[in-house]
């Protein structure tokens, strides 16, 4: 398969799968609290997208169970995809002031699909990119995340201040249909290395692993063995991936990049409130200006990790990115021109889209093809965690220490990430 069609596959299966979610953390807030909803109400969102954080949970089942007639991970791609679809155009139909309710209950399950989804989109990936196709092919995953920030989140409150409610989620789950025509003409292989699974009871048996059960086995004791081998092997699949060498150390360098980050990015917008921008100014800021910086941001790592190499790359873009974070000192200090403002936007944005395209790059060399979608989830689900930990508290320590002080504290835990990876990768294999 011609890498350009492997990498518009891709492109059309990360936009969609992240327009529902920017939708549901950027513009439905927005668009509730225009209705009148309470901040408590518009605050149970954010619980919403716990399932990308727990997905690894279920993430055995979609390596191991599959149609394979449909392509294995193609179908899980297809079937949740519509899902989604369906979902968004019932919630089109919603009265959202007298039916909350109803709303977050169709929003929670669309997030499951959602997060369902990208684990099937993830191991198709590692299959299908070969590891010099792995740099281009995760630098098309962060563009097509904040292609989805800009559809689903300022894209969909431009349509909802234009075209109302309604309109607007129909839209939105006809783009999400549309999208699905690359995958409906990919045909994905045949796996013929054991990965799918035949299903005997509630375990999951390999092909050479199938015998027929004597008659001196009674039928319960059976079914105790079976229930117990499955729980052996759930358990058996995080259990291997966590213990490979060097996957502990690499999974709290994924912890701390992105919860300095998002520290750091998440206490940067209501700062921006308070120094005087309104709402269209700080949308054009950090939605259309700071996007797309990192969008290129995203597309030149592709470039430059194959020629770089795997660790130089890494150590590069994270000491780039320890360096970027220091401008956000900048308005904290009071320096807060317009001019300034953007120059700090542009560069965190254009850094966390190098290092997202590296360790996305990384995560998917570290997932092994029979466990795919289970390997990389388990490495996503842990910058889910530092992402989402690090936001819920920065906000008490902007209380307690200032704006000055969470910046200085992201700052610090970019440092000690770009510590980390020149001393535990110096001599481990990436």
């Amino acid at each position: 398969m011609k890498s350009f069609l492997k990498l518009g596959l891709l492109g059309s299966l990360y936009v969609s799968q992240f327009m529902p979610f920017w939708f549901l953390y950027q513009a439905l807030p927005v668009f509730l609290r225009q209705k009148g909803l309470s901040l408590q109400a518009i605050s149970i969102i954010p619980l919403l997208a716990l399932p990308i954080t727990l997905k690894f949970l279920w993430s055995p089942l979609i390596d191991r169970y599959g149609f394979t007639r449909w392509g294995h991970y193609r179908f899980w791609i297809i079937c949740f995809q519509l899902l989604v679809a369906c979902t968004t155009a019932i919630c089109a139909w919603v009265n959202v002031e007298r039916n909350f309710i109803a709303l977050l209950l169709c929003m929670a399950f669309m997030c499951l699909c959602c997060a369902s989804q990208d684990i099937a989109t993830d191991a198709l990936a590692v299959g299908l990119l070969k590891p010099e196709e792995r740099g281009l092919g995760n630098a098309v995953q962060s563009v097509g995340a904040s292609l989805g920030s800009i559809i689903g989140g300022g894209g969909m409150l431009i349509l909802l201040n234009q075209w109302g409610w309604a309109s607007s989620l129909l839209t939105l789950a006809l783009i999400t249909v549309l999208a699905l025509i690359p995958v409906f003409l990919h045909r994905e292989k045949v796996a013929t290395t054991g990965l799918v699974a035949y299903v005997v009871g509630d375990v999951f048996e390999s092909p050479t692993d199938r015998s027929p059960v004597t008659s001196s086995v009674s039928f319960v004791d059976n079914v105790t063995s079976v229930k117990s081998s499955a729980a052996i092997s759930y358990l058996k699949t995080f259990t291997s991936f966590c213990s490979r060498p060097g996957i502990r150390y690499w999974l709290l360098i994924l912890l701390l990049y992105s919860g300095g980050s998002s520290m750091a990015i998440t206490m940067f917008r209501p700062l921006l409130v308070d120094v005087g921008l309104s709402l269209s100014d700080i949308g054009w800021l950090l939605g259309i200006v700071g996007t797309s910086v990192g969008i290129i941001g995203g597309i030149l790592a592709g470039f430059f990790i194959a020629p770089l190499g795997r660790k130089r790359s890494l150590i590069v873009f994270s000491s780039l990115w320890a360096f970027t974070m220091m401008a956000y000192l900048l308005p904290a200090f009071g320096i807060t021109s317009i001019p300034v403002l953007y120059l700090v936007a542009s560069t965190a944005f254009f850094s966390i889209g190098i290092m997202n395209t590296a360790t996305f790059t990384i995560m998917m060399d570290k997932s092994r093809l029979e466990t795919p979608g289970t390997d990389y989830t388990v490495q996503s689900s842990v910058g889910s965690l530092g992402s989402i930990g690090a936001a819920s508290i920065s906000g008490v320590l902007a209380e307690a220490i200032g704006y000055r002080g969470v910046f200085i504290v992201g700052l610090g835990v970019a440092i000690a990430s770009v510590l980390m990876i020149t001393k535990f990768f110096r001599t481990m294999e990436i």
